[in-house]
């Protein structure tokens, strides 16, 4: 078993990755990260045992941290390990239950912070009514409350598993080791148990922080529709006419008490309530609850971007053409004129607005945010309930945030910030190839370029008027009758089920990673001759940049491959934020492309030369040389002449439809695609260990996946005395290294 070292703040595992080996902590610890909690792993603790087939949230070293390797996966791993190491028993079964314990502690913790929201948000409405009606004072009305239920959980844990987990660790912990340890079928039957158990308690930890972070905003948020904001603007109305305000306060300063005890809100939110019941003068304030549905956001969102009001009338003008138009798909002339001078207003709005949000005094409006997020422009567009809707949608962004995931509006910051570098044009140019471009045309002097290359703005400039601009419509599926700002027309269903959260994206992701394990994977350089590795290649997996732009939509796009010249980059997928298709089906559309793309990319002009072996060279060539091919049949190749007509001739597009088969089909054993096109994507697009061994006896597979087993065996084994004689050299098995032998085990 292998030592590795990890220094502090750096990730162990990661969210979503699939969990290859397990980690024993020697000496330090580790922070496994919840959303809203945290817990603390120290020495002996095992992480990875009671995962199930991906970790379930990342793991930071919160010191610097030895890790021991443990090469194990699953029960039938266990087992094996156990029976060579029987004194690893009391071990790894002590973890497994004190981690258990540990999760069973946070999702109790997490439900008592549920439903003291709940509870709390429903007294205090109630308490607020009751005073409106003492004091004869006209009620405002909060919808958002009549939709607002107790928690109800699909994965929950029964009060016995707590209390019996509370009294093994308290009382009986010896005793039950020592009889779970007698042999391996009890030690590992306890295990994988507690395994179980862990599991269905992580997706009651993910289900209930979901349902706190979408339901937080009931009692604040910064829209002021929320219960704290009543009791504010009930007794900003008694203070006007001299009546008592003391149970108001009171009632304040009880939900800001609240909002500290749930830790869920950002600390300037509580800093706020805090300051409103402690410092606030009522007398001095007129009572001005906003809603969104009342406002002229046109004018809200145009005034902040630094438009004038004849500016803000000559769009308005525009825009009430367009609503008044009886078919606003129409093909018509003035229509399309239309459409296309909304769009271009659009886009130069958002970049106006967008540079004007990166200074800290302009702060977002609700209405700024659902415009940057979503594209809402306009109430009579999306509708009074739908506009309703989407503002306490809204309230939940953070559910489109994660890493490599970004909504359009984040994206940009990133690249503002310098975080991130643009994205290429049409023309396949990145920025630094456009700026040579326009010094070749003399449309930009030597002094201008040098100035640009360094000018963030005229950089999320260039990412707006290409990416964003360019794949906005191609999202949205509607190419001949586009309009970029959000229309109840585009809704097919409620928001909350067309958005394509974060959660729904890397689920995704990950039912193609089981499958195609090797998708995301690129060779990257190692050198360290030092301690005798001049150089050698490593396979590391480089997840995709996927960025939500703000519209409803049916497809994806891939838009490139790498972030830059170097392989080792992410690509740049993207979505609509809405999606009224199904997501599984565009994701693997996308990674069908990226797969074609990437292996043009790695081949350069080598990609389609046959002599070169690779996935499009061979592709390439079967398709140019269907018709001579005496491995198709007759209706193979009719079929394959269709195929080819359908894509126009796109032989990436071919292989894209092959590839979705062999993704949806082939791996459940039903088989779609001919023999020389199975064969290709065999030895390309191999599955996982577990799909190989559930097809190992079919003879249409047996050969391809015996020849890959014998190699996958070859390179560990070379990897293994060669990770062996570096760590003798004086090396450091790094985090790059133990994926690479991983990859070759997978």
């Amino acid at each position: 078993m292998q030592a590795v070292k990890v220094r502090k703040g750096d990730l162990v595992a990661r969210r979503q990755d699939k969990v290859m080996e397990w980690y024993l902590i020697q000496v330090g610890s580790v922070t496994r990260h919840y959303n809203y909690a945290e817990i603390t792993m120290g020495a002996n603790s095992i992480i990875g045992i009671l995962e199930n087939e991906w970790f379930s949230c990342d793991y930071t070293a919160s010191e610097d941290t030895t890790l021991i390797v443990i090469p194990c996966k699953n029960a039938e791993d266990l087992r094996a390990l156990l029976k060579a190491q029987a004194n690893f028993r009391p071990i790894f079964l002590r973890t497994a239950l004190e981690q258990r314990h540990q999760a069973l502690c946070l999702y109790v913790s997490l439900k008592q912070k549920a439903t003291l929201l709940h509870t709390t948000a429903q007294n205090s409405y109630n308490d607020y009514k009751a005073l409106c009606s003492q004091f004869m004072m006209p009620e405002h009305s909060f919808y958002r409350l009549t939709h607002f239920e107790a928690l109800t959980m699909q994965h929950r844990v029964e009060n016995w598993e707590l209390n019996n987990s509370q009294s093994l660790m308290k009382g009986y912990l010896r005793e039950y080791l020592q009889l779970m340890i007698q042999n391996d079928d009890l030690c590992v039957g306890a295990i994988m148990e507690a395994s179980a158990q862990m599991h269905r308690t992580a997706q009651g930890i993910e289900e209930i922080a979901n349902y706190l972070m979408c339901n937080r905003d009931v009692l604040w948020n910064d829209t002021e529709d929320d219960i704290f904001h009543l009791y504010f603007h009930l007794a900003v109305r008694l203070a006007s006419e001299n009546k008592d305000l003391s149970a108001c306060q009171t009632h304040m300063k009880e939900i800001c008490k609240t909002m500290k005890k749930l830790d869920i809100y950002d600390p300037m939110q509580v800093d706020e309530c805090a300051k409103a019941c402690k410092n606030h003068q009522f007398s001095a304030t007129g009572d001005a609850q906003t809603n969104i549905a009342d406002e002229d956001c046109v004018a809200h969102i145009m005034s902040y971007a630094g438009y004038d009001k004849e500016e803000i009338r000559k769009f308005k003008l525009i825009l009430q053409s367009y609503k008044k138009l009886p078919d606003r798909t129409s093909g018509d002339k003035e229509v399309r004129a239309l459409r296309k001078a909304i769009s271009t207003y659009f886009y130069e709005i958002y970049k106006r607005a967008f540079f004007n949000s990166m200074s800290p005094v302009n702060r977002p409006t609700p209405i700024l945010q659902m415009f940057f997020n979503f594209g809402f422009m306009d109430v009579d567009l999306l509708g009074v309930e739908q506009t309703n809707a989407l503002v306490r949608f809204s309230e939940s962004l953070g559910l489109f945030h994660y890493t490599h995931i970004y909504t359009i509006y984040e994206w940009l910051k990133s690249i503002y910030c310098g975080e991130k570098e643009p994205s290429r044009n049409e023309f396949d140019l990145d920025y630094n190839g456009h700026l040579l471009e326009q010094l070749k045309q003399g449309e930009i002097t030597e002094r201008e370029l040098s100035s640009l290359r360094r000018d963030q703005n005229a950089k999320v400039a260039f990412e707006i008027e290409n990416l964003f601009q360019s794949t906005h419509k191609s999202v949205s599926g509607r190419l001949s009758t586009f309009c970029p700002i959000l229309s109840s027309d585009e809704l097919m269903s409620s928001f909350e089920k067309m958005a394509a959260t974060a959660a729904r994206i890397e689920q995704s992701v990950n039912g193609i990673r089981s499958l195609d394990y090797s998708i995301l994977y690129r060779e990257i350089l190692f050198s360290d001759p030092e301690h005798g590795i001049t150089q050698e290649e490593l396979m590391k997996e480089i997840m995709p940049d996927i960025i939500l732009l703000p519209c409803v939509g049916s497809r994806s796009v891939m838009w490139q491959e790498t972030s830059g010249v170097r392989t080792d980059t992410p690509a740049r997928f993207v979505f609509p934020i809405f999606m009224n298709t199904d997501l599984d089906e565009q994701m693997l559309l996308a990674m069908g492309r990226y797969r074609w793309e990437i292996c043009r990319h790695v081949q350069g002009s080598y990609w389609n030369d046959y002599r070169v072996k690779s996935l499009t060279a061979e592709y390439y060539d079967y398709l140019q040389f269907y018709r001579k091919n005496k491995d198709l049949s007759a209706d193979a190749k009719e079929k394959l002449k269709s195929a080819l007509l359908h894509a126009r001739n796109n032989f990436r597009e071919v292989f894209v439809l092959d590839y979705v088969n062999w993704i949806k089909y082939e791996s459940q054993g039903s088989f779609r695609l001919n023999k020389v096109t199975r064969d290709i994507l065999t030895r390309y697009c191999p599955f996982s260990r577990e799909i190989r061994t559930s097809l190992s006896n079919n003879p249409l597979y047996q050969n391809a996946f015996g020849k890959l087993e014998i190699e996958n065996k070859k390179n560990t084994k070379r990897l293994q005395a060669l990770y062996k004689k570096y760590e003798d050299a004086g090396g450091e098995i790094t985090a790059d290294l133990n994926e690479n032998l991983r990859f070759y085990q997978m």
